[in-house]
């Protein structure tokens, strides 16, 4: 990567710009709310300015924006404070009246958001942001054929839950 003659301002802005994006959707998919996904992306841009002078190449840096991402969602995710309001969320949507089905949304991002964590993530990089099965592995440090079978049962479940859909083309 060459950062030469940039000063730190310059190639945080352009990181930002050119992952910005990728990290906040990660985010958004792995969190499902603006909020919870602003927190992530604030806490992988700092922790990108801590390391920013480490990357050998693109590719480098945008494997380690992946990975950090997903690793940050986790933390939140697992955190006794986020367990606790997670539970207050699921109380408060059990008291409301209303029913909330796939078939009835109708929508596709609706189906992913079911998904299990590790199914998503896989559907959501080789999807949305267009990595090939070596990239995903590669950024979340598993085995080619694990993407695979990942993708793979992670698409047979969509079928499942969007069975019956009809979608507007």
């Amino acid at each position: 990567m060459d950062n030469k003659g940039k000063t730190l301002e310059e190639c945080f802005d352009a990181a930002i710009k050119k992952y910005g994006d990728m990290v906040y959707r990660i985010a958004m998919n792995q969190m499902k709310n603006g909020s919870d996904a602003d927190d992530v992306f604030q806490e992988v841009f700092i922790k990108w300015l801590q390391h920013y002078d480490k990357f050998q190449s693109n590719e480098h840096e945008k494997a380690w924006l992946i990975r950090v991402t997903i690793n940050q969602c986790k933390s939140i995710l697992k955190s006794s404070w986020y367990s606790k309001t997670d539970e207050m969320k699921e109380e408060l949507e059990n008291t409301l009246v209303y029913t909330d089905t796939v078939q009835e949304e109708g929508s596709l991002s609706e189906a992913v958001n079911k998904l299990p964590e590790k199914y998503r993530i896989v559907i959501h990089l080789f999807y949305y942001e267009e990595l090939s099965i070596l990239q995903i592995s590669q950024a979340l440090n598993e085995k080619e054929s694990t993407i695979r079978t990942q993708l793979t049962r992670a698409r047979r479940k969509l079928k499942q839950l969007l069975k019956g859909v009809e979608f507007d083309v």
